[in-house]
Order: C-alpha cells, then structure tokens, then sequence
C-alpha cells in the first residue's frame, strides 16, 4: 500500500487554521483580553428573512408524506433553484442553460473537484497572493504549479502579456484577498490567451455580489466567447451568508470541449458518481434568495457590510497607511506600516490592538509585507476595531 506522496509538500497546516491555533494560544496567556476578529471571511448577519421562511416551509414538507423529498431527481440540483440562477444571470445579460448549472455545497469544494477532471501532468497557473485553496489542491494531486505575480505596479490584476503558458489558470475577481476586480475588457484579454493555448480558465466569483463599479465584471460569461474556455464558481455564502448552510453554483458550458470530450458531460458524470446533491431544504432556501424580497433583504446585508469596510478604510486613511479594496469587495488589502512582515504585523496588532486579522504572507510569496482585514464582522465591533487600529498606528 503506497499514500499520496504530494501531502508532505503541503504547509503543515491551512493558513486559517495557523491563525486560529495562535490566536487559542494568545488567549490562553490573556484570558481577559477582548479580541474583535477581523481575520476569517465567515458573515455575522443572519440569513434574510425570507430564506428562513422558505427553508421552514420546507422543513415542513419534509414532515408530510405527500410532500417529502428523498434524493433529488439530479445531481445538477433541483430545477427550481437552477431556473433561479438562470434569470439571476439573463439580468445581467448572459444566457445560460439549465443543463449548465449544477448545484454543490460551496465554491471549495468545487474547486477541488473540478480538478477530477483534468490530468496531473496539466500545467496550473496560480495568481499570487491568492486563495491559498487554489495551490493546495494542486499541491495535492502534484501537478506542476507556475505563479503569476500580482503586485501594486499592476494593481493586484494581472494580465495575460505577463503569464506564462499553462493549461489551467485560476482567476478570482474580486479577489481574495486584495479586493482588486478585473473589467471586462480585462477578462477578455484572459479569454484570448486561453483560447490560443487551449487552456481552460476555473472563474471563482464567489464576491461578485460586491461588485457597484460600472465596467467590472460580475460574470466571466459577460465577454463573448467565455463559454469556450471558462468554467465559473459561485457562492451563496457571500451573497446571502449561506457559511454555515452550504450552498452554492458551478457553470460549465456546453461549448467548453477539451480532448474531444464535453466538460459539462464529465462533470456531470463525476458528480452522479461522487455527489448525492444539496439538500432540499437548503435549495428552496437558496431560491428565495432571488425573490424580490430575497434581493432587498440581502441588499442590506451586503451595504452593512460595505458600511464596515468604509470605517475601516477611513481609519486607515487617518492613519495614513496604504490599502486597497473594500469598494467592491468585503477585505481591506494593506501594506503594513514600517516595513514589518505580514506575521510581524499580526502579532504586533493582535499585542497592540487586540485585533485579528490575516497575513498576507499566508496567501502567496507576493503577499509579504500585506495584511487583510475583512469587512464581515459586527458593525459595532468593527467600529471599535477601527479606533484600535488607529490609536496602536499612532503610537508608531
């Protein structure tokens, strides 16, 4: 019996699982220390109050013999929630099938996932800092991973000029964690590049839901040709705060053919054979998601969240520290202050300030010398927070 070799590459353990064990030990040693997490993107805000409703009704199906529900009659997800997503997107001007919609239990695990379908000699590009997923599942199948720098210079959006060539790129805007979102006109320059390579591009628009400024992209599909080359990933834990429910959507085209095969073809049969569904009472919830009361309800939640990420960017502009995002995404992106290292920071701000926050080496080699700060705490904690932060910087 042999085991996969490729885990003793992995970093010994997940970035916010580091973060959580040094955090446990600070505690310990200060048990009367008030910490405000600003680190892990987990949402505080309940679910709206329409999902609640349509999750209990659902609830009460399932008590009923003429209304229970077992296996779902797909793999892809009920027809209901997939017609949903459908005419989310046709609002926004891209066309969709409902054969091109699969439900799953989040954008992680399709992320991994997706990667059954890919041999491990493929060559994977990885944007850096990142979404430190992205490498670990590589890591794990042992392909070979080539890194694509994203720095100030060209405002955490890398493009395809400086890439170099890869069968898998992964693309993630708004990105996480620098906050920095791609136009379109930027996403078809990445189309392109795939194109010409025969490469295959995995869209994780898990945040897409933040985006307010005219000209970005909320959807890879919003440049023509997309579906010839790009599979996106979607989330109802940022949109709707489903991150202790477990929801979310993957499109893989029709038009997206590789070796002569259909993707859509081999995911669908990867998840028959791998995947039972998403329960249906977390399905109905994800439909009233959008209703019309759905969208007004969680429309503020997400500005409660904007609200956040302004207090803290304007303590750190008073401050008179460097950051980006937080306009259309949930994190703050900021160097940190006289020239400390991201885990230097860390544990300087969580002495200093009491505050927690994520850094920005634990996403990539680029990320040294960054820290994130996210948006989704509480509005009086973050509020709090903000003034720490800004009273520890005025003592540097």
């Amino acid at each position: 019996m042999q085991i996969n070799p490729h885990y003793a590459e992995l970093n010994e353990s997940y970035l916010f699982s580091t973060i959580a064990h040094k955090v446990a030990d600070y505690q310990k040693a200060h048990p009367d220390a008030d910490l405000i997490r600003l680190g892990i993107g987990d949402v505080t805000l309940p679910l709206a109050k329409s999902v609640v409703e349509a999750m209990g009704k659902a609830v009460e199906e399932q008590g009923h013999k003429e209304t229970f529900h077992g296996y779902i009659p797909s793999e892809q997800g009920y027809e209901f929630l997939r017609e949903a997503i459908r005419k989310y997107y046709a609002e926004r001007g891209v066309t969709l099938s409902l054969s091109e919609i699969f439900i799953s239990d989040g954008a992680k695990s399709d992320l991994g996932n997706l990667l059954d379908l890919f041999s491990a000699d493929n060559t994977v590009l990885v944007p850096d800092p990142v979404y430190p997923v992205y490498v670990d599942d590589n890591v794990m199948a042992g392909r070979k991973i080539l890194y694509l720098a994203a720095t100030a210079e060209n405002g955490f959006l890398p493009m395809p000029q400086e890439a170099p060539d890869a069968d898998i790129v992964y693309i993630c805007s708004p990105n996480n964690p620098t906050g920095a979102a791609y136009t379109v006109e930027q996403l078809q320059a990445w189309v392109e590049w795939a194109k010409a390579r025969d490469a295959v591009i995995l869209y994780d628009a898990a945040y897409e839901c933040f985006v307010s400024q005219p000209g970005l992209a909320r959807s890879i599909y919003e440049v023509p040709g997309a579906g010839e080359v790009a599979i996106e990933v979607c989330s109802f834990s940022k949109i709707a705060g489903f991150t202790g429910t477990r929801c979310g959507y993957t499109i893989v085209p029709q038009a997206l053919v590789r070796g002569g095969q259909s993707l859509n073809k081999m995911w669908l049969r990867r998840q028959t054979t791998k995947f039972n569904g998403v329960a249906y009472i977390v399905q109905r919830g994800a439909e009233a998601v959008f209703s019309e009361e759905g969208m007004a309800e969680i429309q503020q939640n997400l500005d409660y969240y904007r609200r956040n990420a302004a207090v803290i960017a304007q303590a750190l502009d008073e401050a008179g520290v460097w950051y980006c995002g937080g306009k259309n995404s949930p994190y703050i992106w900021l160097r940190c202050p006289g020239g400390m290292g991201s885990w230097e920071f860390f544990d300087w701000l969580l002495d200093t300030a009491r505050v927690v926050g994520t850094p920005g080496e634990g996403f990539g080699p680029c990320g040294k010398g960054y820290f994130r700060l996210t948006a989704f705490g509480d509005a009086a904690r973050t509020r709090e927070a903000a003034e720490r932060i800004k009273a520890a910087l005025a003592k540097l």
